[in-house]
């Protein structure tokens, strides 16, 4: 036990004061982006203008700098043992494809049944999985980045598939057989492919081409033990960028529809926290090893918020229900995910 506590003590020791204090970076970085969208004048408009074809660039590069170190980790020679692992692949798909969606869809209609438009914005986050932030939450519990990266991109294709097809099921053909209000849902394939090739594609290229070169000009052991701990604190200065422009744009709006915002958190709260649970829950009963566990539990609790919001703005317009909704998604998910970062590890010292 005394040996146990020690070697906890001595990773803790190693952690660098930007990974130990992880949670006040991101609360301080949060602040920072909502104090800054409330009084800094046409500050939003400024960082919403920075875009392309409806992407911003701001947040496209800080997700970029964010993926690219955790990326550049990935042993790209250990995916065949992950793709020939049924045990971890179809559960990711059932909980992706089938769970999470429906779970969305029914935690949006009892707890907005008189919100139509913030119920509408909450499915469409339900629909979006993530493929881009998840790889740094698993990366931080110290899940399987290989699993990570099978599993990433594994949901990006599906995403390109299925997107637009669930939309159409979940806004349309499933309340119409319940006698509920139906909405009508408008997304280009080309939106979906477009966030998969930025925002996953290409960091994933960028990284294994960093390995490939790395390793082959100076060998394995410099590339993990020297060149990997150099770039390893970028991703996080990637993720606090990312939260401080993301937040910067809808801070005037979050901070004057407070009662809306909590309203939005309640069904936001439950889902990333039933998935997340049952996520282990089935990785323990199919035995999984905790690495893959935790990785199944981020890729399946994590959602896309630049798809989802994309979508509800190219849609709905900026301004809609449905859009504030989009918003409110990240406002919840990154407290909440680094909260269960730290859930994944205090389990790991029990497994």
């Amino acid at each position: 036990m005394t040996a146990t506590v020690n070697t906890e003590q001595g990773v803790v020791a190693r952690l660098s004061r930007l990974d130990r204090f992880l949670p006040v970076w991101i609360l301080a970085a949060m602040a920072l982006g909502l104090l800054a969208g409330r009084v800094i004048p046409g500050l939003n408009t400024a960082l919403s203008a920075v875009a392309i074809d409806g992407i911003s660039l701001p947040i496209a590069a800080g997700l970029l700098v964010m993926m690219y170190p955790v990326l550049a980790k990935v042993r790209y020679d250990r995916l065949g043992s992950v793709t020939g692992d049924r045990r971890l692949l179809w559960p990711s798909l059932l909980l992706n494809w089938i769970i999470g969606p429906a779970l969305m869809f029914a935690l949006a209609w009892l707890l907005l049944p008189d919100l139509p438009e913030y119920r509408t914005g909450l499915i469409i986050v339900g629909l979006a999985r993530c493929i881009a932030m998840v790889i740094i939450w698993n990366d931080l519990a110290c899940g399987d980045r290989e699993a990570a990266a099978v599993l990433v991109a594994l949901n990006s294709v599906f995403q390109v598939i299925a997107f637009g097809a669930l939309g159409w099921f979940y806004l349309s053909v499933l309340p119409g057989w319940l006698g509920l209000a139906q909405t009508e849902l408008h997304i280009s394939a080309w939106a979906i492919v477009r966030s998969v090739l930025i925002f996953l594609g290409v960091p994933l290229v960028a990284g294994y081409l960093t390995r490939r070169f790395g390793e082959r000009a100076k060998g394995r052991e410099w590339y993990e033990n020297r060149f990997l701990p150099r770039i390893g604190p970028i991703a996080l200065y990637g993720l606090l960028f990312t939260i401080v422009i993301l937040f910067a744009l809808q801070g005037n709006q979050i901070t004057h529809r407070p009662v809306d915002v909590l309203r939005i958190a309640l069904p936001l709260l439950i889902y990333f926290a039933i998935m997340w649970a049952g996520s282990y829950a089935l990785g323990s009963a199919l035995r999984l090893p905790y690495a893959r566990t935790t990785t199944l539990a981020f890729t399946a609790a994590g959602n896309n918020f630049e798809l989802a919001i994309a979508v509800a703005i190219a849609t709905f317009g900026a301004t809609s229900g449905q859009a504030l909704a989009g918003v409110v998604g990240p406002l919840i998910e990154v407290p909440v995910l680094v909260g269960l970062v730290y859930c994944s590890l205090a389990l790991r010292r029990r497994m």
